[in-house]
């Protein structure tokens, strides 16, 4: 199915009137993007993780251990800065994840969980909820069993329809403060309009996503190849985000899913030194100075033209949060 889906991207501004280090990031990053698991229970053809070897890799580390969670906690709560756990699997599977947030949340922490959905009972929704969970994202990428069943392999539809639904009257009841948005990637094969028919009344907010490469995937199976930014145009993740493992090492970019870049450890550094150190630093100007060509995983970064300044991750929590208070009053 090749449409043309630009009308969901044209409206929206994704570049500021100048290229700089955000306000809110010139002491810690806004977002630490926390790598919690290499363990899934999907088979999704999209997902770099299924069609490469790199969960293998980390044998060692499957899951994220506590002490190393809670010194990012720890760190991230001193700042109010967002926790998104996400990684190489379902972080649902991580056999302390509700306790664990529940802890980030009592340092300070922002929390956004990206998940497939899966693993959610009434115990542990009403905890995460609880807890007052900044954002819950379910990955849904369908809005019918069938189409749930190509794009999401191993899982359920109608388990998934549960839980959401099940997370958004427990989310009422409770009257907790968390976000409960779904996206959806816009590939060949999907209907991003009747997803977003299915889905809207049923949560804060739907995003559709690019398709993504992460530099081993295939690009033609996108449904909307339109950039959000000019060649020329910086990334805006080394100015917002750092992305951190399970073995606690920093990658320079999160398009870097393999961690094959290493500039640093946060079991040996703090997450401010590392973020504000020299070899960072050096990046931003780069980019600021249009010379990512000069940065090899900027160089052949193939997801680049898919950033945004603007339409970024703290917009999503902005309008789900406008649209929480008008839809579930």
């Amino acid at each position: 199915m090749k449409k043309n889906f630009k009308i969901y991207t044209d409206f929206l501004t994704h570049i500021p009137e100048k290229f700089q280090m955000r306000e809110e990031a010139k002491e810690f990053p806004m977002m630490v993007v926390l790598s919690v698991t290499y363990v899934c229970n999907a088979k999704c053809p999209s997902c770099p993780y299924t069609i490469s070897n790199i969960r293998n890799t980390y044998s060692d580390a499957l899951f994220i251990n506590e002490d190393l969670f809670k010194k990012i906690a720890d760190e991230c709560g001193q700042y109010g800065s967002y926790i998104r756990l996400t990684g190489g699997g379902e972080p649902m599977l991580h056999p302390k994840m509700v306790e664990l947030i529940e802890y980030a949340k009592k340092v300070g922490a922002k929390i956004g969980l990206i998940t497939n959905g899966s693993l959610f009972n009434e115990e542990n929704s009403r905890r995460l909820l609880s807890a007052n969970t900044d954002m819950i994202e379910f990955s849904v990428d369908a809005a019918d069993p069938e189409t749930y069943s190509k794009f999401r392999k191993g899982l359920d539809w109608f388990n998934l329809v549960k839980n959401v639904e099940r997370m958004v009257r427990l989310r009422n009841e409770l009257k907790s403060e968390t976000k409960i948005i779904v996206s959806a990637i816009v590939q060949d094969g999907a209907d991003p309009e009747k997803i977003l028919n299915f889905w809207k009344d049923k949560v804060d907010h739907v995003q559709l996503r690019k398709f993504l490469t992460w530099g081993m995937g295939d690009p033609s199976k996108s449904a909307d190849p339109t950039p959000y930014l000019p060649s020329t145009a910086p990334c805006p993740w080394p100015f917002e985000r750092l992305n951190i493992d399970s073995r606690g090492q920093v990658a320079m970019c999160g398009y870097d899913i393999a961690f094959n870049t290493n500039l640093g450890n946060v079991k040996e550094q703090s997450i401010k030194e590392i973020w504000l150190g020299e070899e960072f630093e050096k990046i931003r100007k780069l980019h600021l100075e249009g010379k990512m060509d000069e940065i090899p995983l900027c160089k052949n970064c193939t997801d680049r033209k898919y950033r945004t300044w603007n339409y970024n991750y703290y917009k999503l929590v902005e309008i789900a949060e406008k649209n929480k208070s008008k839809k579930f009053k």
